[in-house]
């Protein structure tokens, strides 16, 4: 199970490939999860946004879970498997949590419940619940997805739940985490926009589950390096590398475009997606496939 001290680094959220008729693609899958384990990774997380979680049914994630155990004990590797479980309804989410850890994960990501628009203090007692179920929780706040926002105190009072490792903070800033750290909150938190990436690593951000990772994954990789060694200057030319990609990839709704770069990369056999998803534009597609030839920061590892 996942420990707190063990939340660091690049945390690379997986695509679901589907075949054009709408079915898991399974042999992309090994394919796709076997190439990022060749970079220096720190976990993989399933059935998150970039995942399409919401038209993912939980039988297809016990596969994607299955299939994930079996590369990596082909690849000889061990790191974490983080399952996204959150929903809006409180006993699923437990549930859910619950049937992921008896499936192997190493920790849940759980997402503030949305629609809902629940109160703060319900907030904090679906986090409570959820990590009773005994296996690791990442809180992951993106209000730009649930409608709802947490405030600093809320986020502290999640962490210090014992069974809450972590936060994903995908805020839309550093104003969050600023807040926690002058609180004293000492959990690791996880950036979550990708945009914001460098910032938080800076404030002192443990890492990142960044959907761009998924592409360029070693320069992602180097950009944490360099911050926890020091090297601020070589971690921004790192970045600043980064940033058209990151651009584009957010210029549709994730993972659109994403999917769309990988099946052009051979990675995946099709970029398909599932309603009410749609493929991305002629002019975004020709944009992006400027950016399938590695940059020089890729090349000499932003050195």
């Amino acid at each position: 199970m996942l420990k707190s001290e063990d939340l660091r680094g690049i945390f690379v959220p997986v695509v679901t490939p589907f075949s054009p008729d709408d079915s898991l693609d399974l042999q992309s899958y090994d394919r796709y999860a076997g190439s990022l384990l060749d970079h220096g990774i720190q976990g993989l997380v399933i059935n998150g946004t970039t995942g399409e979680a919401p038209t993912v049914s939980w039988e297809e994630v016990r596969e994607l879970v299955r299939r994930t155990k079996a590369v990596l004990a082909g690849k000889g590797r061990s790191i974490p498997v983080v399952v996204g479980t959150g929903t809006n309804d409180t006993r699923s989410t437990a549930s859910r949590t619950e049937q992921a850890g008896a499936l192997g994960a190493d920790a849940a990501l759980v997402v503030v419940p949305y629609y809902s628009r629940p109160s703060q203090a319900g907030i904090i007692e679906h986090f409570r619940r959820a990590s009773r179920a005994g296996v690791p929780v990442i809180a992951y706040e993106v209000p730009s997805r649930t409608g709802v926002s947490l405030s600093a105190d809320t986020a502290a009072a999640i962490l210090e739940l014992d069974g809450v490792v972590g936060l994903k903070d995908s805020s839309g800033g550093t104003e969050l985490f600023a807040a926690l750290k002058r609180m004293g909150v000492s959990k690791p938190v996880l950036c979550g926009d990708d945009k914001h990436f460098l910032a938080m690593l800076s404030l002192g951000a443990a890492g990142g589950i960044v959907a761009s990772a998924n592409l360029r994954t070693e320069t992602f990789v180097e950009t944490c390096r360099l911050i926890r060694d020091g090297h601020a200057a070589r971690a921004a030319s790192a970045f600043d590398s980064l940033a058209p990609l990151i651009e584009l990839l957010f210029r549709d709704s994730n993972p659109a475009p994403l999917k769309w770069l990988l099946a052009q990369q051979g990675i995946l056999a099709s970029g398909a997606l599932r309603l009410p998803l749609l493929p991305i534009s002629e002019e975004l597609q020709r944009q992006l496939a400027k950016e399938l030839k590695p940059s020089a920061s890729e090349i000499d590892g932003g050195r």
